[in-house]
Order: C-alpha cells, then structure tokens, then sequence
C-alpha cells in the first residue's frame, strides 16, 4: 500500500487528470468554437473568351464588339490594334465600291523549300485561318467621289510577308491605275521580303518601284500608308517612294531590327528611333493620321493632288 500511495503521489495522475479536465472545461465554456467553413468550392464566373480584350498599352479592358466599331482603336489611349485587311478596305472606300483584282492568284514553293515547315503547309494554314490567298488585297474603289487604286497588306497573313504574288498583284495593281489614270494608295504592313522564297521576293522591291515610276512620268500621285509594322523590304522598296508618306500613331518602321543597327553600327541607339512620331520629326514623313481619320484625310489629299488633272480633264 505504501508503494501504490507513493507512486501516485509522484506521478500525481490524479491530481494531473483533474486539473487537465477542469482546464478543458473552462476553455469549453470560455473560448467557443468558430463555426466551419462550407468547404464546397465558390463558383467564379468565368469570361466567355472572345469577347474582351486588353490594351497592352493602357491595360484597360475593351467589349470586342465596341472594340471592332472603333475600328480596333482604343477609346482611352487611341492605341492602334493590328487590324485585317478587308477590315481596313471597309473603313476606306464607299460601300461596294471596291472592285477586288487578281483575288484567285497564289504562291507557289518553286524552291521546294524545305525546314521545321515546308513553304506548302504554311501557305495552307495561313490560308485557312485569315481567309486569304495571299498578303495582299488589290482593287479599284472610290473615296467619297474620288476612284483609285487601292492595296493593302494584311500582316495576318505569314507576317506579310512580300513574296512574288504580292509583288505581282501590287505591280499590276499599279499598271492598271496608270492606265487608268488612277491616283494610287498603298497600305504596306509587313515584315519585310518572304524568306521561303529567296531571290524571287527580293526581285519584287525592283519590279515594284519600276511600275511606279512609270507612274509617276504620268504624274500621276501615289500615297504610300504605313502601319505596324512596316520592315526590310517593304520598308526599302515601294512605301517609302510615295509623293505622300503617312503613318499610323506609333507604327513601327525601319530597315533592319535596333539589335542588327546596333551590333553593325557599335553605337547607342536614341530611344523610339524606329517609331513614326520620331521618323515624322526627322522628315521621313510627312504626317501621321489617327485611323478614324485616315478616310477623310486620304480624301482631302487626294483632292488636292488630283486638281490639276481634274481641271485639264474639264
């Protein structure tokens, strides 16, 4: 019996246990329990996609539909979203007014180039996902009373890229308004010469500058549009010989890349060199025109380059 109360009273099991108890009780009482949380899952509602878009340059968030009425320009920052090229002939010539040329001609892999993609697939899958033959649209139209020949590049289309179909549809394009003694407006936006098909693309810088300056003995006017992008050589043939050169707001523009300048030339390149606004300040062009008013200004200026014409003709 000794050893038993001796144990016990070391250990003090009792006295531990019922102290332990009382302790739990009061927290019972004292300290209630949260209530649990439901854990069933909140239901986010998820945007439907297509329907929104967000300005890389304002970060606010623009409805698509309202988005394609403002002809893809942001309503806050007038940030310019790249934009199809029927999209673009929609925005410019009078409603079926616009007669499209050459729609059916396609390139062709003369080199039977070979790489990570044969030349073939990538002109079917750009085909089917922008509806297009080529990266070009040409055709003769009318803004407001005013007829001319119009092409426009769709950079959707393999970066649009300047291959012999483009080169072709565009010489022709400006044959025909010689011909016609058409005033010409081209709308370039692309990435420079087609590299799938080497040499060929590059022919078409010469082939198009060639037409136009046949064009311009007749003194005829050519306004050359440039967008984002407008590179190598585009950039280096036919855009930049207009009578008339303007540029969509912050369009990139140039020859080469800033990291090719900077590596050819060793030296610290001034920032924006290559955008419209510091081209505008230096003379390379001559204006720059928001989307929403390129119609009118293209309107304005065609009047005024045509009335000599116009007052031979009467």
């Amino acid at each position: 019996m000794a050893t038993t109360s001796f144990t016990k009273k070391t250990l003090g099991v009792e006295a531990t246990d019922t102290t332990s108890s009382k302790q739990k009780d009061t927290a019972q009482h004292s300290f209630p329990k949260k209530p649990k949380i439901a854990s069933s899952k909140m239901k986010r509602r998820e945007i439907p996609e297509g329907l929104w878009t967000k300005c890389p340059k304002c970060s606010l968030m623009l409805y698509d539909k309202e988005l394609d009425e403002n002809l893809k320009v942001c309503r806050q920052c007038s940030h310019h979203f790249p934009i199809s090229a029927r999209e673009r002939i929609h925005s410019l010539v009078e409603t079926c007014s616009f007669q499209e040329m050459d729609a059916d001609m396609t390139s062709v892999d003369v080199l039977k180039f070979t790489g990570v993609a044969s030349y073939t697939s990538r002109l079917e899958f750009y085909q089917k996902s922008t509806n297009l033959k080529d990266a070009v649209i040409t055709g003769i139209g009318k803004i407001n009373s005013i007829r001319v020949a119009l092409g426009v590049m769709d950079f959707h289309f393999l970066g649009g890229s300047m291959g012999s179909v483009v080169g072709e549809k565009l010489t022709r394009l400006i044959e025909a308004g010689t011909d016609k003694g058409l005033p010409i407006i081209i709308v370039s936006s692309s990435g420079g010469a087609r590299m799938y098909e080497g040499m060929l693309s590059l022919m078409q810088m010469a082939k198009t500058c060639a037409a136009l300056a046949y064009h311009a003995k007749g003194k005829l006017p050519f306004i050359s549009v440039l967008t984002n992008p407008t590179t190598a050589g585009v950039m280096a043939s036919f855009a930049t010989v207009g009578d008339l050169i303007l540029a969509e707001p912050e369009a990139m523009i140039g020859f080469a890349g800033p990291r090719v300048i900077k590596d050819t030339t060793q030296s610290e390149l001034p920032p924006g060199f290559q955008t419209a606004e510091f081209l505008l300040e230096r003379g390379l062009i001559d204006a720059i025109v928001l989307r929403k008013e390129m119609k009118a200004k293209l309107s304005d200026y065609l009047d005024f380059l045509t009335h000599g014409r116009k007052a031979e003709s009467n």
